[in-house]
């Protein structure tokens, strides 16, 4: 099913409105936040109301750049504010789908265009500055290098854009198979779903012309896809399934189906964590990528018909098409933990912190080994007491939090003793043996 039949009444009209570019609507996004309280791990902690129903996202710094369909704009949104909040809307071709940020540039793909805005985003405030024609209904859209790759749903084809051209423009185009849509870029390796083949297209992209070598087959009507490492994960929106991709197989072939909610969209990896958009079920589903085999671990509910979802730092974005907004989430991370403790000093009060970071919060342990004597470290990783006796001391710390693998990191500590020796308070029976020759006859 394409983005433009399954948006609804609320989206654009029609596959020939959008030919025509004709109901496009052009009222602006209302700056509107809510608020959803204190962060916890992997919940909804913002929602950001943007432009008419936006598909996709993408996080450069502190800044997500959300296509809104309906209003032929995109989103600007400062992630830094408290709350995150709209702080510019930048006016493009008819009714946006894909975006992608490369340095000071964002690419948008305009479905009911055929064109591809570039976007400056350092100029204040962000302004279009090019063009690019490609082939009918461009959809996905991803960039390495000097190269954007487009994926055009109605033309089969992937067109391949020059951006350091003046102007950029379509320097290859890669025939693919029916209905193309999502993109991901790994290495010489260019992932292109294939929504009404059921497949993945496998492009090199050092060969010349960049040539499909493989083709795999996956679940019905597949949408989105990410690469992370050795594995491709693509979210079939007709199957309800997300197939993993073992990508340095020959040929690449699925190796793992994982069900997750209803017509899956979105899908991005951070980490051993993979989250998937489910349009259908109004949830991400988060995915344990290292567990064998993956599944899902948990569901997050979001706004309505979610659609994309982008991931930076502790934060994932999501955008609801249903309901004009991008949810904004508190996401797991796997523990970190470092620092190098000063040496102390016997009888002198300490206080060292640990860098400890991770979500859920860290817990930290001494696992091997023993502090010094009169010292206590706090879950938070806070080393503090008061020395009683010096010496080396070698001890591991554990910071766990039950993502991913518990992180290990080995200390060793000094304590110096300034008592004075026993030795040393001898010396003073000099002084008593002149005061015993004073007081003898």
């Amino acid at each position: 099913m394409a983005i433009l039949d399954w948006l609804g009444p609320r989206g654009p009209l029609s596959r020939s409105a959008a030919a025509l570019g004709v109901g496009a609507l052009t009222i602006a996004a209302v700056l509107t936040t809510t608020v959803a309280g204190p962060a916890a791990a992997d919940a909804v902690t913002d929602t950001v109301t943007v432009g008419a129903n936006p598909w996709a996202v993408a996080v450069s710094g502190d800044r997500a750049y959300v296509t809104n369909t309906g209003s032929n704009t995109v989103s600007v949104i400062d992630t830094a504010a408290t709350p995150p909040a709209v702080i510019d809307t930048i006016a493009v071709g008819g009714q946006p789908i894909g975006v992608a940020v490369s340095g000071d540039r964002a690419y948008v793909t305009n479905a009911g265009a055929g064109t591809v805005s570039v976007i400056d985003t350092a100029a204040t405030p962000p302004t279009v500055i090019d063009t690019v024609t490609v082939d009918a209904f461009p959809y996905g859209v991803a960039v390495s290098g000097t190269r954007a790759y487009v994926a055009n749903q109605a033309g089969g084809t992937v067109s391949v854009i020059d951006t350091a051209a003046t102007p950029p423009a379509v320097i290859d185009t890669v025939t693919v198979d029916a209905q193309p849509y999502g993109v991901a870029i790994s290495g010489t390796r260019v992932y292109v779903t294939n929504q009404g083949a059921g497949t993945v297209s496998v492009i090199d992209t050092a060969a010349n012309p960049p040539t499909v070598t493989d083709t795999v087959t996956v679940g019905t009507a597949p949408y989105g896809v990410a690469v992370s490492g050795t594995r491709a994960y693509v979210a079939n929106g007709g199957s309800g399934t997300v197939s993993v991709i073992d990508t340095a197989a020959t040929p690449p072939a699925v190796i793992d189906t994982i069900t997750v909610g209803t017509r899956p969209v979105g899908v991005a990896v951070s980490g051993t964590r993979a989250y998937v958009a489910n349009g259908g079920s109004g949830t991400v589903s988060v995915i344990d990528t290292a567990a064998t085999p993956p599944a899902v671990i948990d569901t997050i509910t979001v706004g309505t018909r979610p659609a994309v979802v982008a991931i930076s730092g502790t934060r994932a974005y999501a955008t609801n098409a249903g309901d004009d907004t991008v949810s904004v989430i508190a996401i797991d991370h796997a523990p970190t933990l470092t620092g190098t403790p000063p040496a102390g000093t016997v009888g002198q009060p300490y206080n060292y912190e640990f860098t400890v970071t991770g979500r859920p919060a860290p817990t930290a342990t001494v696992t091997t080994g023993t502090l010094p004597d009169g010292l206590t470290l706090t879950p938070e990783g806070v080393l503090s007491g008061t020395p009683t006796t010096g010496g080396r001391f070698e001890f591991m710390l554990t910071g766990s939090n039950g993502i991913g693998e518990p992180v290990a990191l080995p200390v060793v500590l000094d304590i110096d003793d300034t008592t004075p020796s026993a030795t040393g308070s001898l010396g003073s029976l000099g002084l008593l043996g002149s005061f015993e020759s004073f007081v003898t006859p």
